[in-house]
Order: structure tokens, then C-alpha cells, then sequence
């Protein structure tokens, strides 16, 4: 489960950005003081940093600064203050974004959840090469890169993800649901239909007949499956 530092002395602003988290699944802690923010900030270990510029002991702008002097983890500016100063201070002092109160809750989850996919991608960036095959078939992991018979094929992000997906659990049939749920899950627009037509795109890129596929069947009633 991801956890979420709030750095708040506005007791109602945390505990409604405590609620809304918490309903979408994350660890959530509080802390009111800015000194206490501070230390915990740098020494405990989360996924993201929600802070206030205003607080007492330390100030936001004295708290990123320390977060970034020992780390990169996404830090997100919630903050009543509108001027235009205050965010490009903030952002130059290295916030990954600037929220300005009142805002949507709705709004905040989305961002927090970009900033956690960014910062996920960004630590990949140098991952271990890990080479998935399977009949002609050749995905690199690490540098996101496929090759079918030895020459390299283009994907856009999705038809990849989609792709790994299958390719990495060979012979186990996915419903399209599951399939929409795992590799869509943080878009809000969308059905399963989608599924299906990034199948077809894969499928006139990867398969010698698309029509009579090798390598990613249709099970009839019950989704797709990978023959491995």
C-alpha cells in the first residue's frame, strides 16, 4: 500500500485529504508541525509528500528543501497562497506541482497518482535488462523495446503494457475486465472494448496472420490468452 505524508496544521483540510486517499487505497499519516513534518519527511519512507507552505517551526518552502537535499520522492505544494512567486519558488525549490485551496479532492488523487506513476518510471529508468521471448516474439523490459524476428516494432505505451502483461503470464486466460482494470486502471474514461482494439493493433504487429494468430488467442466467452 503507497503512503502519503500530509504536512498540514489545517486539521479540517488533512482529515478531508486524509478521507479521500484512504478511499482509494493509501496509507495516510498526519502531522501538523513543521519541524516534526521535516524530520519525518527525511527520514521515513514514503510515496508522496502532501505539504502546506504556511506552518508552524518550518515552513514548506524549508521543508522541501531539505526533502530534496536527500531525495527525489514527489513532493506536492498545497497552499492558500495564490501569487504567482510563491509557485515559482516552490517549483524551483523542486515541488513536482502546486495545488492552490480550495481544490477538488478529486483533482488531488489524480495528481498524487501521476506523480507516483512518474516517480516509479523515473527509478526504472535502469532497471536490470530482463528479455522476455517467446517463438520469434523478443521484448527488452528495460529499454521498452520489441523485436519480432529480430526486427524492432514500434508500440505506443499501452499496446507494450498490454503486451508484457500477456507475454509475461504465458497459457492463463485474462478476461477483458482484467485486462481493463490491471493495464487501465489509472485512466477514468474507457471500456473493455478498448481492450480489444489495442489487441487488434498489437496482433497486426506482432503476428505473421492476424487473423489466424500464434501468439495472442481469442478464448471465446472468456477473454485472451497468451500461447506459450
Amino acid at each position: 500500500m503507497k503512503h502519503i505524508l500530509i504536512i498540514e496544521d489545517d486539521v479540517n483540510i488533512a482529515e478531508l485529504e486524509r478521507d479521500y486517499l484512504q478511499l482509494n487505497g493509501y496509507h495516510v499519516t498526519i502531522i501538523s508541525d513543521g519541524l516534526v513534518g521535516m524530520e519525518q519527511a527525511c527520514s521515513g519512507t514514503y510515496d508522496v509528500i502532501i505539504v502546506d507552505l504556511m506552518l508552524p517551526n518550518k515552513d514548506g518552502f524549508q521543508i522541501l528543501k531539505a526533502v530534496r537535499s536527500k531525495s527525489e520522492i514527489p513532493v506536492l505544494i498545497v497552499s492558500a497562497k495564490t501569487d504567482d512567486i510563491d509557485k515559482i519558488r516552490g517549483l524551483g525549490y523542486g515541488a513536482d506541482d502546486y495545488l492552490t485551496k480550495p481544490f477538488s479532492p478529486a483533482e488531488l488523487i489524480a495528481r498524487v497518482k501521476s506523480h507516483i506513476n512518474r516517480y516509479e518510471r523515473l527509478m526504472g529508468k535502469n532497471p536490470v535488462m530482463e528479455v522476455l521471448s517467446n517463438k520469434g516474439l523478443e521484448v527488452n523490459t528495460a529499454s521498452h523495446q520489441v523485436f519480432v524476428n529480430g526486427k524492432e516494432v514500434p508500440f505506443t505505451t499501452k499496446e507494450y503494457e498490454l503486451l508484457v502483461f500477456l507475454l509475461s503470464h504465458p497459457n492463463i486466460v485474462f478476461s477483458k475486465d482484467h485486462l481493463f482494470q490491471t493495464i487501465w486502471k489509472e485512466d477514468c474514461f474507457g471500456d473493455t472494448a478498448t481492450v480489444s482494439v489495442h489487441i487488434q493493433k498489437i496482433r497486426k504487429k506482432v503476428e505473421r496472420d492476424p487473423a489466424n494468430p500464434q501468439y495472442i488467442e481469442t478464448i471465446w466467452g472468456a477473454g485472451y490468452r497468451f500461447n506459450g
